[in-house]
């Protein structure tokens, strides 16, 4: 779901941190979630580290979001095995690991990805009792689903939540920069794989800001309320 706010946010370095200002032309936010599944986010999980994220997300995010009828696009990831170069196997449908802890009221469209990049698709991906195949590339399905359920380039502004600042965030951040967005991170809402402060605020620093600008909750609320 598009949210209209007045004008575009265009961004500025303000105190360490970049500010919304009411100028230019694009109207719309997007929000897209990456990866909140219970593996990540949750105690028990594979790739489980306290996160203050998840804490945000739950107890500020989410219900500020269904107070008023906002929808979140969701990016998800099946893990399983075979997945060249990765041996890891986490996420895997059918599980307790695989939920998202995503409010399902919140969700307007769902993508399914096998690798850190979301435009790594696999034959039965998601299908708990099939046998998943190697993964593939394909950047312009992926670009579709963006097209129909996040909005088009130059339009909309994508929010950018979830887990991994430094690993699956970043890659989704950069493939919607190299396709003509303009995507924002919202600061309180990811969190480095380690769950340290210090580690979040470095990639935030020094990587990041190639490709989204980080913003912070209060100046995206204070364009919805």
């Amino acid at each position: 779901m598009r949210v209209k706010i007045p004008a575009y946010p265009a961004y500025r370095q303000a105190g360490g941190r970049q500010a919304l200002e009411d100028v230019g032309y694009m109207g719309h936010f997007s929000f897209l979630s990456v990866d909140l599944q219970n593996d990540f986010t949750t105690e028990g999980g594979k790739h489980y580290t306290p996160k203050a994220s998840v804490s945000f997300l739950k107890e500020t995010l989410f219900p500020f979001l269904k107070e008023r009828d906002i929808r979140v696009n969701e990016i998800i990831s099946d893990y399983r095995q075979p997945r060249p170069g990765d041996k890891d196997e986490s996420c895997a449908p059918g599980t307790w690991g695989y939920a998202s802890i995503v409010p399902r009221e919140l969700v307007e469209a769902e993508w399914l990805k096998c690798m850190n990049s979301p435009i790594w698709l696999r034959e039965n991906i998601g299908a708990p009792n099939k046998k998943p195949g190697l993964p593939y590339q394909d950047p312009a399905k992926f670009g579709r689903w963006l097209k129909d359920n996040v909005g088009e380039p130059g339009e909309v502004t994508p929010v950018v939540f979830g887990l991994t600042i430094d690993c699956c965030v970043l890659s989704t951040l950069q493939e919607l920069s190299w396709r003509g967005y303009y995507p924002a991170v919202l600061e309180e809402g990811v969190d480095h794989y380690s769950g340290r402060v210090e580690d979040k605020e470095m990639v935030l620093k020094s990587v990041v800001s190639n490709w989204a600008t980080v913003v912070s909750w209060h100046s995206i609320k204070e364009k919805l309320e």
